[in-house]
């Protein structure tokens, strides 16, 4: 029998096989994700699945643009060939994430974000949701090689967002995205489409952020 390939493995079994100065800040932790997400997600997907295995890929995408520090380390993805952009927007590698974060590449320029520094982006939107910022693939409407499929992003606004109180509320944002992927499953290609003002304005009551 052929052994699943460690990108297909799960994101604990990535950060399990990574050497630990692979990480920016140490070994990350994602207890919350097994912890709450559970009960606050809205879909359930069986083991095996198209739509388990689009979103365990994602997952791994998400850990290693956030916290591993070099592309060729990332094991989601052909990080030589791989883009992204969001709304037919301009292009970005995976060196651009790795140099700008993923925060700054996706969300951008926005009345409501001003981009920050790699470590300060991160620091706002785990700030903002204390308690996890949980995503799930809501339904995959295409196989590979081209995904694409719908998701749901949320969390629980806890702490405070450049200046903004808190209210406790869940803010969700949803959106879908085009992925093309290689015979092996890993990334090549996304695109994501959605309105993360419609989102980010929900953290500041609709009111801008102030850009100095």
């Amino acid at each position: 029998m052929t052994e699943t390939p460690l990108w297909l493995q799960g994101r604990d079994a990535v950060i399990e096989a990574a050497d630990p100065s692979e990480f920016r800040h140490g070994t990350p932790d994602y207890h919350l994700s097994a912890v709450v997400m559970p009960g606050q997600r809205t879909t359930q997907h069986a083991p095996g699945s198209l739509e388990a295995i689009v979103e365990s890929i994602v997952q791994v995408f998400e850990m290693e643009v956030s916290h591993k520090k070099d592309p060729a380390t990332w094991v989601s993805m052909v990080s030589e060939h791989f883009r992204t952009n969001v709304n037919g927007g301009g292009w970005a590698s995976a060196q651009d994430i790795a140099d700008q974060g993923s925060y700054n590449v996706l969300v951008g320029d926005s009345v409501f974000y001003k981009p920050e520094s790699f470590d300060g982006q991160h620091d706002v939107f785990h700030g903002a949701f204390p308690n996890g910022f949980y995503w799930e693939v809501l339904e995959v409407l295409s196989p590979p090689p081209v995904v694409t499929f719908k998701w749901r992003h949320w969390g629980s606004f806890d702490g405070e967002y450049h200046g903004f109180q808190p209210n406790g509320k869940t803010i969700e944002m949803f959106g879908m995205s085009v992925a093309k992927v290689n015979d092996d499953l890993k990334l090549l290609e996304v695109e994501h489409y959605y309105d993360p003002n419609a989102f980010l304005g929900k953290l500041t009551g609709g009111c801008p952020v102030a850009h100095n």
